[in-house]
């Protein structure tokens, strides 16, 4: 018997990102559109990048949160020379997604305690989900830490229906989120290749994410203070 195989790798749903053009306008979408004013967030100074964050949790996707990202003009990318920003906002389709239609779900982040195990058993499949890297912000209640994997190309893959993959440390942003009235209830991704796309939500032991046959999208049902809301990142 084989007692120091390593056990399976298992995620669950750790946030949505919703990408925006400027953070200002992150900021109104969610006013307008869920009905809230979301909490602070901070600046990512590997990435370039800063955010706002809300609670959105359930108990189906508990400590779940929804995140409001854009690039920070105001800040420099400190990835090596020709290295992108995670979740494909260096991407000049999206960015001209994001500037003609406004912010838009683009991608999901899922939570495991064994990210290194979870891109190994990505990779079995031929899936490249990207290097481990370390990151931090600055919070209220200290340095927020955590381990992410991002390609060198930014690239989101499936669409964004393939979760990139985070490892806390030992704070977990959700634990200072007031409740903010909003919830999510579900979460579905269509691809052409279902199949392929299953696999690798089984690789990484990914639950309560659905998977089906159809155009590339992602859709999210939360409940709000606006009542049922449906983002969608229809292959963005």
């Amino acid at each position: 018997m084989n007692t120091g195989a390593a056990a399976a790798p298992t995620s669950s749903v750790d946030h949505l990102v919703v990408a925006a053009a400027s953070l200002a306008e992150g900021v109104q979408w969610c006013e307008r559109v869920l009905g809230i004013t979301p909490g602070p967030g901070g600046e990512h100074p590997l990435m370039g990048t800063h955010n706002r964050i809300v609670s959105i949790a359930s108990p189906v996707f508990p400590g779940a949160y929804l995140e409001i990202i854009a690039i920070n003009p105001g800040a420099a990318c400190a990835r090596p020379e020709g290295a992108k920003r995670w979740f494909d906002l260096d991407d000049r389709v999206l960015q001209a997604s994001l500037s003609s239609h406004g912010p838009q779900l683009v991608h999901f982040v899922a939570s495991t305690a064994h990210a290194q195990a979870g891109t190994k058993a990505l990779a079995r499949l031929g899936l490249d989900r990207g290097e481990l890297l370390q990151a931090s912000r600055m919070t209220a209640q200290g340095l927020l830490s955590w381990k992410i994997t991002v390609r060198e190309d930014g690239q989101r893959l499936f669409y964004g229906g393939l979760p990139t993959l985070i490892e806390w440390g030992d704070i977990h942003p959700s634990g200072s989120l007031p409740p903010s009235g909003i919830t999510l209830q579900s979460l579905q991704a269509s691809h052409a290749r279902p199949e392929a796309l299953t696999a690798a939500h089984e690789a990484i032991g990914l639950v309560n994410v659905a998977v089906v046959q159809g155009r590339p999208n992602l859709v999210a049902t939360l409940q709000t203070p606006r009542g049922t809301v449906t983002l969608e990142s229809k292959g963005h």
